[in-house]
C-alpha cells in the first residue's frame, strides 16, 4: 500500500521516481481503508530533503499512511520558502484536538544550546505532553530525541570534546524486541552530533527505560520507553547516501574545524563517493515501528490515548 502525500508536495515525485508507492489524497480517499495517520514534526532548517527522507523509510510498508506535516507555531523557518510552509505545514495550536498514530519529532541544529533557552521549548513540552493523550506512540531523533528524555525523565545531554561524526557501529543489544525484528547482531549508522546522552543516566533514570542499540564508541543509540509509548534514536538513519557529504563539503566551504566522517567514504578519501550501509537497518527500524503501530493502536481514533 502507498503513502498518501499532496500530489504537488516535492517528496511525491522524488518518492515516485524512487519506485516508492505514493498516492494523491484524492485518489486514497476512494479506498475504504482507514491509514495510519503519521504526524512529523519538522524542525530542521532543511524542511523538503528532511520531508523526503522520512516519507521515503515510513512509505516503504504495506500500509496506508497518511502523513501530516506539523511546525512549531511561532517559529519561522530561515531555510525554507515561506510559500512551501504555508502549503503544506500546520502550526501545532491549531490542532491540538487532533489524534495520531504516530509522530516524529525531528532532529534541530540547536545542540549548543540549553533546552531552555531554545525560542520554542515552551511550546514543544506541550507537544511532548500532547503525545500522552493524542499520540499512540512517539519517535523522537537525535535532538527531539533528547529533549524528550529531558523532559519527561530529566536526563540532560552532554557536550562531547569532539563531534561524533560518521557512520559506527551500533550493536543489538535486545535481539527479541519487535521493533529489531530483522536485524543483524551489528548494524551500522550515521551519527552526526556535538552532544551525547550517557547510558548510566539512561538506566538511573527508571521508567523501563531500555536500550535497544548501542555502540562502545558513540554510546546509546536507540532506547525503548513504553511508559511513555515512545523510542528515542540519537543518531541518523534517514540520512540519504550523501547527507554527511553535504555537512562535511558545508563545514569545509566555511572553515569550520571537522574530521572527515569516520567509516563513510572508501579508503577515508572525500574524493570518492560514500558508501551507503545503512539503508537496509533504516527500513527494518522504521518498518517495524510502523507494524507495531499497526497491531497496537485502537481503529477508532478517538479512543487514541485513552
Amino acid at each position: 500500500m502507498p503513502i498518501r502525500l499532496p500530489s504537488d508536495l516535492p517528496a511525491f515525485q522524488v518518492l515516485k521516481d524512487e519506485g516508492v508507492m505514493v498516492m494523491g489524497l484524492a485518489e486514497a480517499d476512494r479506498q475504504d481503508i482507514r491509514p495510519l495517520r503519521i504526524a512529523l514534526l519538522n524542525l530542521m532548517p532543511k524542511k523538503i530533503q528532511t520531508e523526503n527522507q522520512f516519507a521515503r523509510l515510513i512509505g516503504a510498508t504495506p500500509l496506508q499512511i497518511d502523513l501530516t506535516l506539523i511546525r512549531m507555531s511561532e517559529h519561522q523557518t530561515k531555510n525554507t520558502a515561506a510559500a512551501h510552509m504555508e502549503a503544506f505545514y500546520r502550526p501545532f495550536n491549531e490542532m491540538r484536538d487532533e489524534r495520531f498514530d504516530g509522530l516524529l519529532i525531528t532532529g534541530a541544529p540547536i545542540e549548543h544550546l540549553p533546552f531552555e533557552e531554545v525560542t520554542y521549548w515552551d511550546e514543544l513540552k506541550q507537544v511532548m505532553d500532547w503525545t500522552q493523550t493524542h499520540v499512540h506512540s512517539t519517535f523522537g531523533i537525535c535532538w527531539g530525541a533528547m529533549a524528550m528524555l529531558k523532559h519527561f525523565y530529566g536526563v540532560d545531554k552532554h557536550m562531547l570534546n569532539a563531534k561524533a561524526f560518521g557512520c559506527f557501529p551500533q550493536n543489538t543489544l535486545d535481539a527479541a524486541s519487535p521493533y529489531l525484528r530483522g536485524f543483524s547482531d551489528e548494524c551500522v549508522i550515521p551519527v552526526s552530533r556535538w552532544t551525547e546522552v550517557k547510558q548510566p543516566e539512561i538506566e538511573a533514570a527508571g521508567g523501563g527505560l531500555k536500550t535497544l542499540l548501542g555502540g562502545g564508541e558513540t554510546g546509546p543509540c536507540l532506547v525503548e520507553d513504553p511508559a511513555h509509548r515512545a523510542l528515542y534514536i540519537f543518531n541518523h538513519f534517514e540520512y540519504d547516501d550523501d547527507t554527511l557529504k553535504q555537512e562535511y563539503d558545508r563545514d569545509i566551504a566555511a572553515g569550520t574545524p571537522i574530521n572527515v566522517p569516520m567509516n563513510y567514504y572508501p579508503g577515508n578519501d572525500p574524493s570518492c563517493k560514500p558508501f551507503n550501509r545503512w539503508r537496509s537497518h533504516a527500513h527494518l527500524l522504521y518498518g517495524n515501528w510502523i507494524n507495531e503501530i499497526y497491531q497496537t493502536t485502537p481503529f477508532d481514533l478517538e479512543h487514541i490515548g485513552a
